[in-house]
């Protein structure tokens, strides 16, 4: 196992421990983490509901944090990591914040903005380019999410 292999997964295993944060006060299990030079400097998981602000994605939350910890818009070199494909708003915040390169788990068919139902990182009207690394401890991140739904489902059916 390579350096940077060993190294995605451990960051990946503290965005999975900030989605399971999330899931525990009945968010949307997604974390995500900023590194620069071998240190957190962002981190963050989903508080859509919490925060009553549908912008408070992980992703956004840990750059907020980032650009904070850097005093400045933009967080050159840093590597974001997260649990699921970003959606668009959060895959344009990465050009937009200067990320060097994204590391995700699993995909999100419906609205994965990084392959799956579009690709925003590839628009070639766009100034800057994210690297991208997909399949990161990808299993336990879809399962966080399935395991989410399921019992989400069966909350509105005992409900009924």
């Amino acid at each position: 196992m390579t350096e940077t292999v060993q190294s995605d997964e451990f960051w990946m295993a503290r965005a999975l421990a900030l989605a399971s944060q999330a899931e525990s006060v009945g968010e949307v299990p997604i974390g995500a983490v900023v590194v620069l030079d071998n240190e957190i400097i962002g981190e963050g998981y989903n508080q859509t509901i919490t925060l009553n602000d549908p912008t408070a994605h992980a992703e956004i939350v840990a750059l907020r944090q980032a650009a904070k910890a850097v005093a400045n818009h933009r967080v050159v070199n840093a590597d974001l990591y997260v649990t699921i494909e970003p959606c668009t708003m959060c895959a344009g915040a990465l050009v937009h914040g200067r990320i060097a390169r994204l590391i995700f788990g699993a995909t999100e068919p419906r609205a994965g903005a990084v392959g799956s139902s579009t690709n925003v990182l590839e628009n070639s009207g766009l100034n800057h380019r994210v690297d991208v690394v997909s399949g990161v401890c990808a299993q336990a991140a879809a399962s966080l999410m399935s395991n989410f739904f399921k019992a989400r489902r069966m909350q509105v059916r005992n409900d009924k």
